[in-house]
């Protein structure tokens, strides 16, 4: 039987991230956002209290925590702040595909690392010319004769690039294999030839750091090759399947603060001398902001729901993070429209979830991606 009832210790979950986002990120959100700057020790806090590496097993040290908590702990941190928030949670994107593919001495040292101390490892697949289409990437991955690699390329678009202490990096052994010949390499910060390019002035999510990586000659030990060429187009996708519903997570949260936000303004706010929450047109966007809500959160937990079980339906987690996107979008859209000039000023917060809204629809797979993806589905071609 499909149960939607929470247990205590998700009860204990969801207060512990709803009071972190209260008290640490909405405080300083704004001056965040303002100044393009991630709040670090906000990250070192919310690794002491357990919120960053959550899905970490742990034979690992982590919390081996379900995707069904997971995604309520983002949704919470994201009511905060989506931008502080994504920075928070790109761990999980990041050592994802060490816990799906990495060996056993990969995993104790990596996801050791991670919950030994407050540190991050970053993603890389995207390239400037290489988004949505991984397997058009360019960055070259030559094997040498002791089993190394050196890789060579740009990656583009890389959360946490300047704070991260490691990477995986996903490279190809030749461009026209596509797909066929990708590998992935766990890379080390100070490793020589890896810089890491300016902070990226980005219209929303702000507070999220967002860089390039460039490689000259880098040398991976053999130690460190994740996948070999071939194998890392798959682990980079089921990757995504596994950490999409998060993306789905953080459009509930936002959109949530979205309705907050206009239900306590519209009860304030007068017009034609009554409260605009009596104006029937301003009632139907904030009724639908509330569809928007539960119809999303509904597809976030089957899609979570299906990773805890082992049922492997990557298609869901394109539903969740589509519908989640889109209908983010639309409900910041429509909270600016319910305050009127004053959202579209930044002493209102819609102003700003407004921008950070935007990002949904493009990082991990473009909602147009995803729609080709489940048109494909349905069609069965």
């Amino acid at each position: 039987m499909i149960d939607f009832e929470l247990t205590e210790e998700q009860r204990a979950l969801i207060d512990t991230a709803k009071r972190f986002a209260k008290e640490r990120i909405i405080p300083v959100a704004a001056e965040c956002d303002r100044k393009a700057e991630f709040p670090r020790a906000v990250f070192e806090d919310a690794w002491k209290i357990g919120l960053v590496n959550p899905t970490v097993p742990e034979a690992y040290g982590g919390a081996g925590m379900h995707d069904v908590d997971s995604t309520m702990m983002t949704e919470e941190l994201a009511y905060g702040c989506a931008g502080i928030q994504t920075s928070i949670t790109a761990n999980t994107l990041g050592l994802t595909p060490i816990k799906l593919g990495g060996s056993e001495e990969q995993k104790k040292k990596y996801l050791g690392w991670l919950t030994s101390e407050p540190v991050f490892v970053s993603y890389a697949t995207t390239e400037p010319a290489a988004g949505s289409d991984v397997a058009g990437m360019q960055c070259r991955a030559k094997k040498n004769a002791d089993g190394s690699y050196t890789l060579n390329g740009t990656k583009a678009w890389i959360t946490n690039a300047n704070l991260a202490s490691f990477y995986v990096i996903f490279a190809t052994e030749n461009p026209e294999l596509r797909h066929k010949g990708i590998g992935a390499f766990i890379v080390h910060r100070d490793a020589v030839g890896l810089k890491v390019g300016k902070h990226e002035d980005k219209l929303g999510q702000r507070a999220s750091d967002t860089a390039q990586v460039m490689l000259e000659d880098v040398q991976v030990p053999a130690a460190q090759v994740l996948a070999q060429p071939g194998f890392g187009f798959k682990l980079a996708m089921e990757t995504f399947n596994q950490t999409r519903p998060d993306i789905g997570a953080i459009a509930t949260g936002l959109m949530r603060r979205c309705l907050d936000e206009c239900v306590a303004y519209a009860k304030e706010r007068k017009t034609f001398g009554v409260p605009i929450a009596q104006h029937q047109l301003v009632q139907a966007m904030i009724a639908e902001m509330a569809i928007r809500i539960e119809a999303t959160s509904l597809l976030v937990r089957k899609a979570a729901w299906n990773l805890d079980k082992g049922i492997r339906n990557p298609i869901i987690s394109s539903y969740a993070k589509a519908y989640g996107a889109d209908a983010a979008m639309a409900t910041a859209t429509d909270a600016v429209q319910v305050f009127g000039g004053n959202g579209y000023v930044k002493e209102y917060p819609v102003e700003k979830l407004f921008r950070d809204a935007k990002l949904l629809q493009i990082y991990e797979g473009t909602s147009q991606v995803q729609r080709m993806v489940i048109a494909k589905h349905v069609l069965g071609i």
